[in-house]
């Protein structure tokens, strides 16, 4: 994948880059964020406000860790491990979630615990059991993958996942992943910028949305 001809380099774009490589090299593209490359949304660069990098992975300076939010009243321990939640004749747009884990000095975290729930299609959470609910453990690289769908709207709030993330012996992180664009995210009270996920355009109404996140955690 070629830099593009401006120079700039999205966060999307970045961690497509890094997930393709075997984890040397990934991990040498994130650190190239201190090497002058400007970094903005998918959209056009030049006329869009740019996000923040998620992290800024710096060989010199420790990164802040990801936003902690809410746990929210729907949380339910216990969720079985499972990279995948959905489901046979679930409905809603497939939606997959990946990127890195890593601690506050830019070092992935091998074996981090990600535990992920989020409403269905039609704003419902399973409080009764585990439907989409399940916990993983990130790779040796700090990468994971979730397998879902794109979660509705819960009345009052803006479309969003939630997550708790634990480097092996550290703190846990609960926090939430939100979407752009979404016309309820200035509407939502505890909404915040720098937890939206990076998304890969789609061709079709029901294809498979691709998102992309680096949690940032206190590896203890």
């Amino acid at each position: 994948m070629p830099l593009p001809l401006n120079g700039r380099i999205s966060r999307r774009d970045l961690q497509l880059r890094a997930i393709s490589l075997p984890a040397p090299l990934a991990l040498l593209v994130l650190h190239q964020r201190s090497a002058g490359l400007a970094f903005a949304q998918d959209s056009d660069a030049e006329s869009t406000p740019s996000l923040a990098p998620t992290p800024t992975c710096r060989d010199d300076d420790d990164v802040e860790e990801t936003v902690a939010q809410t746990e929210g009243p729907y949380f339910t321990p216990n969720s079985p491990e499972r990279t995948s939640l959905r489901e046979p004749r679930m409905t809603g747009t497939p939606l997959r979630v990946t990127g890195y884990v890593y601690a506050s000095g830019c070092d992935p975290v091998p074996g981090a615990l990600l535990d992920f729930w989020h409403c269905d299609d039609a704003g419902n959470y399973d409080n009764e059991g585990y439907r989409l609910r399940g916990h993983q453990f990130a790779g040796d690289d700090g990468q994971f993958t979730l397998e879902t769908i794109r979660p509705g709207i819960y009345p009052g709030r803006t479309r969003h996942i939630h997550v708790k993330v634990q480097a092996p012996g550290g703190p846990i992180l609960t926090t939430q992943l939100y979407f752009p664009d979404e016309p309820e995210n200035d509407r939502d009270r505890i909404f915040d910028s720098s937890l939206v996920m990076d998304i890969e355009p789609t061709t079709g109404e029901n294809s498979e949305v691709t998102a992309f996140f680096t949690f940032v955690v206190d590896a203890g």
